[in-house]
């Protein structure tokens, strides 16, 4: 039905190549960071609640794994560019704060874990 990607900075080296990608401020401090990339879900089950189980237990993964800093990009509203990378509400309702812009429809979150 779908799946989430996420991983630590040094399991997704690539996403730092990317001019356009933020970059951690430094005085977040020496936790261990991690990204959430995107989800893929399965037209048929979309809107049905299939991401949010997913970013819960990436969620639980990363705290089982001695948690740190989780930054994701999502949109802001849905129907936007890039929905692979789940909406700003979903990721609020799990604590997540907006941090900044990112493009034209997305935005930083973080949370630490």
């Amino acid at each position: 039905m779908g799946w989430c990607q996420y991983g630590s900075n040094e399991e997704l080296p690539r996403f730092d190549a990317r001019r356009s990608s933020p970059r951690l401020d430094s005085n977040d401090g020496p936790k261990k960071f991690w990204r959430i990339t995107c989800f893929v879900v399965d037209g048929k089950h979309r809107r049905r609640g299939v991401a949010s189980a997913a970013l819960k237990a990436a969620l639980a993964a990363i705290k089982s794994k001695g948690g740190g800093i989780v930054e994701a990009y999502p949109i802001l509203h849905w129907g936007s560019y890039r929905e692979y990378l789940g909406t700003a509400s979903m990721f609020q309702e799990e604590g997540f704060k907006i941090v900044e812009p990112f493009g034209k429809n997305n935005v930083v979150m973080r949370k630490k874990i």
